[in-house]
């Protein structure tokens, strides 16, 4: 019956989804409190200028975040919508989106993070764009350009390069070494006028030392976290079926839809084994990985046989995230 609900496709769904949103944030927005960061977390020479004014009200913070997590939401739809990743016609994708960054609670308040991930689904609807497209270099050097800018933002954005490089032969059927180049070449225009502006602005030793506080400052958000444990549990268990009934339909769907979810599986991989390779990446990278996960979890909802397990999945999860709702409250009372 929930997913029912949150499957409809009606003219007030989106209202839905909004008062969804307010609610699963409201204990932050009761009790704002900025993002504890580690040192040059918040010095990205695009996220600085933007943290300097908003540093000292963090009611203000919790609410343009939640705005671009309801951004990203639309950003999703509009990608479902435009490139047909799931059949039915549904906002299921979005509603997703929402209820799986709405279970991470520490980071309801502003982060740079955020910002990297409406760049990061610019360059994935600039990647998707490139199918059967017979002049597709706009569309790389604008897939390369989004990343560089979201690295701007948060620096370990870094790992959706190589994940983008490898998805150029997946949405290619004869890829040439001019895609690579010219993705490549997008991605260099902002660092040069980041690097000509830190040296102009005698800045260049200090950008330096933030881009390495952004890698080398070991930090884990999980250590004992068990509520954040838990949950990315719960979350890992839905990834699994959804992976598993996505192999299931795999030979049945289109060509482009097959493209589509390979390359969100890459996105969504390289991202995962960033946790592994960036010792500052922590629990904000998840941000990043419940992108392509939005699509996946949906589309099991939405090809899943029986009405039994949809719901009970789909209620399991939508009970675990209001459980960390609960849960925060408690923890910050306590």
């Amino acid at each position: 019956m929930l997913l029912r609900l949150f499957k409809s496709n009606g003219p007030l769904v989106n209202f839905f989804y909004l008062v969804v949103a307010v609610l699963l944030w409201l204990p932050a927005l009761l009790k704002p409190a900025g993002y504890s960061f580690y040192t040059g977390e918040n010095q990205g020479l695009l996220y600085a200028p933007l943290f300097s004014v908003t540093e000292k009200y963090p009611l203000l913070q919790v609410i343009i975040a939640l705005l671009i997590v309801l951004f990203l939401s639309f950003l999703i739809q509009q990608i479902k919508i435009s490139f047909s990743l799931i059949k039915i016609r549904t906002k299921l994708a979005a509603a997703v989106f929402i209820l799986l960054s709405g279970g991470f609670t520490a980071l309801h308040t502003l982060h740079p993070v955020y910002f990297a991930a409406i760049f990061m689904m610019l360059a994935l609807y600039s990647l998707f764009s490139v199918f059967n497209n017979p002049e597709p270099v706009t569309h790389f050097f604008n897939a390369g350009l989004f990343i560089s800018l979201g690295m701007l933002f948060y620096f370990n954005t870094a790992v959706l390069l190589p994940a983008f490089l490898f998805s150029i032969s997946v949405m290619r059927r004869e890829p040439r070494f001019r895609d690579y180049v010219v993705l490549f070449i997008g991605f260099l225009v902002p660092w040069l006028f980041a690097f000509s502006y830190a040296f102009f602005a005698d800045r260049l030793n200090e950008v330096l030392l933030i881009f390495r506080d952004n890698i080398m400052t070991p930090v884990s958000h999980f250590f004992k976290n068990y509520l954040l444990i838990g949950y990315g549990s719960l979350l890992i268990l839905l990834t699994l079926i959804g992976s598993v009934k996505m192999m299931q339909v795999y030979d049945m769907s289109k060509v482009s839809t097959r493209k589509y979810f390979s390359v969100l599986f890459i996105i969504f991989f390289f991202t995962i084994l960033g946790f592994a390779l960036i010792p500052a990446a922590s629990q904000e990278m998840l941000i990043l990985s419940i992108i392509p996960l939005s699509f996946l979890i949906a589309n099991l909802f939405t090809t899943i046989n029986s009405v039994f397990w949809s719901e009970f999945l789909f209620t399991l999860l939508l009970l675990a995230t209001i459980f960390m709702q609960v849960a925060r409250y408690f923890l910050v009372n306590g």
